[in-house]
């Protein structure tokens, strides 16, 4: 239930574009900050990272620099001066901010970016350059959803333990944030046609395709794109993707694979070939999957004898065999498993584009790839449209 929400609030990462470093110059302008006072500025420079420092006096201070065009930045505030290190030892114990950090995220680019608060860097107003600008029209448009998100997780948050346990309920969360999700999307599909030679266009098309990217959703929106916008490193990234996924998108062939079971003997993809076969890549040590692992069985147990099969691949490391096998046994999972015990570099995660797990591709008799992606009661679902029409 968290993903849709951390993907929303994904939208202010790094962007590192493989263009020429273009002079930037950042002027700003907070409250009437003195000695010992110091700002830093940290961003990225190519491959390299770049901490730049200056001193404040009466509140302002300017510095400048060369950058990719364009390029993440934090804007961190020492109010006493103890140095960069102390300060981040002190403010991000945890890898995350503390609530004593003062720092803000920008773009930085060709031109110069004005930097102004009256009191403090978190509240300060960033403009003067296009990303900046854009930067804002982004983050106005997404705070209602993000609100939205924030109160869903608290709800689920606010659940007792046993009600977030039920799978019931998990569905019914899960609908909830799809909604949300659906809106999130909607609205960066909006800023990206409308905003073609934006670099947070790119940014946005990121996050529209998620996790499991659909080329029928995201290549469209990548041909919105100004030629301009194509033409750099990153487009061309996104565009090198969209192509591997076109390997396993929905109508394609699914791609064959052979992968060892539980008693080592091995076992292909192509030999359930004449079922209605849901691919599905989890793992033992996945929360997600493990929670979504109920609703699976469920369905399995519903439709088995309907032409209807699974083959479940696990993402685990050869040192947690034992905890892969005690998982298959403790949920229920009576359908075919393998794995080559690879972790991330599972072969067959690899070749189906699998970023993040629960995933699943649903397989028709033929071979071809029909759906993905299926969650909760989506693929009970989706196996009431096929299943139905076929045992009629």
């Amino acid at each position: 239930m968290k993903k849709i929400f951390f993907c929303l609030i994904a939208l202010l990462p790094a962007l590192a574009f493989g263009q020429a470093a273009q002079p930037f110059t950042v002027k700003a302008k907070i409250g009437k900050l003195n000695a010992p006072a110091k700002a830093y500025l940290v961003y990225r420079l190519g491959a390299n990272n770049v901490t730049d420092s200056a001193a404040i006096k009466d509140g302002e201070f300017i510095m400048t620099g060369l950058a990719m065009n364009p390029v993440s930045a934090s804007l961190f505030i020492d109010y006493k001066g103890v140095g960069f290190p102390a300060y981040i030892a002190k403010n991000f114990p945890d890898g995350g901010p503390s609530k004593t950090a003062d720092l803000l995220n920008f773009y930085i680019e060709k031109g110069t970016i004005n930097i102004t608060s009256p009191d403090s860097a978190a509240k300060a107003e960033v403009n003067g350059t296009p990303s900046n600008e854009d930067n804002k029209k982004l983050k106005a448009g997404l705070k209602t959803i993000m609100d939205k998100a924030q109160r869903l997780m608290a709800e689920a948050q606010s659940a007792k333990p046993e009600q977030q346990q039920s799978a019931a309920y998990q569905n019914s969360m899960q609908a909830k944030f799809k909604v949300i999700q659906a809106e999130q999307k909607a609205f960066l599909k909006t800023f990206i046609t409308q905003n073609p030679n934006s670099y947070l266009s790119l940014l946005a098309l990121t996050s529209v395709s998620g996790p499991a990217p659909d080329v029928a959703e995201v290549e469209p929106l990548y041909e919105s794109l100004s030629a301009s916008l194509k033409d750099t490193e990153q487009a061309r990234q996104i565009k090198g993707a969209i192509d591997g996924l076109k390997l396993t998108a929905i109508g394609a062939l699914a791609p064959d694979f052979t992968q060892n079971d539980v008693n080592g003997l091995p076992v292909k993809l192509s030999s359930f070939k004449g079922k209605y076969v849901l691919l599905d890549f989890w793992a033992s040590w996945c929360g997600p999957c493990r929670q979504e692992n109920p609703n699976v069985v469920r369905t399995y147990n519903k439709y088995k004898n309907k032409n209807f099969t699974i083959l479940g691949v696990s993402l685990d490391r050869e040192s947690g065999r034992s905890a892969w096998l005690a998982a298959i046994k403790n949920d229920g999972l009576t359908w075919t498993q393998v794995s080559d015990l690879k972790y991330w570099n599972n072969l067959a995660a690899t070749v189906y584009g699998v970023q993040s797990i629960p995933q699943n591709f649903l397989i028709d008799p033929t071979g071809k790839i029909i759906a993905k992606g299926l969650r909760g009661d989506d693929l009970d679902n989706k196996l009431a449209e096929l299943l139905g029409k076929y045992t009629n």
